[in-house]
């Protein structure tokens, strides 16, 4: 096991009604994700899968602060912020720059969680799940972009996955 179900901040479901599976799932993927990050320096976050990927640890950290943003403050909220590490001379920047530096581990992570601390925040302050942003010419619910978070933080979960196995041979949940 990656940790031991004692020491698991993860709560596995037993949630009720529509928003509290949602927020909860959300929640424990993002979880997943800074447990497969843990223990780990800059150098081991900072770690290329292979060549020529460009897949890190850290990339992924940096990548979902800028899709939190995107969905929740961007598309939800309706504010225009740039984005976090992308640019148009550099879409890829997020993994790009995600450099075995500690100032820039300490960064993306202070930056991942400021965002997901929005997300929170929004969605536990909207009147229901079916407030709608524009995502693109569509309008989405809140709902859609849930479902969207968990989709994307369980795909990349399973990158890190991986990418830690990789880095020093850790599995698990």
């Amino acid at each position: 096991m990656f940790v031991d179900r004692g020491e698991d901040p993860r709560t596995d479901g037993g949630f009720e009604g529509e928003r509290a599976v949602l927020t909860g799932y959300l929640r424990d993927q993002r979880l997943t994700l800074e447990l497969k990050c843990s223990g780990l320096d800059a150098a081991a976050l900072a770690r290329r899968s292979v060549e020529p990927s460009n897949l890190s640890l850290l990339g992924l950290v940096r990548h979902m602060a800028g899709v939190e943003q995107k969905w929740f403050r961007q598309v939800m909220a309706g504010q225009d912020a740039p984005r976090h590490y992308r640019s148009d001379g550099d879409p890829a920047g997020d993994f790009n720059g995600a450099v075995p530096d500690p100032e820039v581990v300490a960064e993306a992570w202070a930056t991942w969680r400021a965002e997901v601390t929005f997300a929170e925040r929004f969605t536990a302050e909207a009147a229901d799940l079916s407030v709608t942003g524009m995502g693109g010419q569509e309008p989405m619910q809140l709902r859609e972009v849930l479902v969207h978070m968990i989709e994307e933080y369980a795909r990349h979960n399973g990158h890190a996955d991986f990418l830690r196995e990789r880095i020093d041979g850790r599995v698990g949940q």
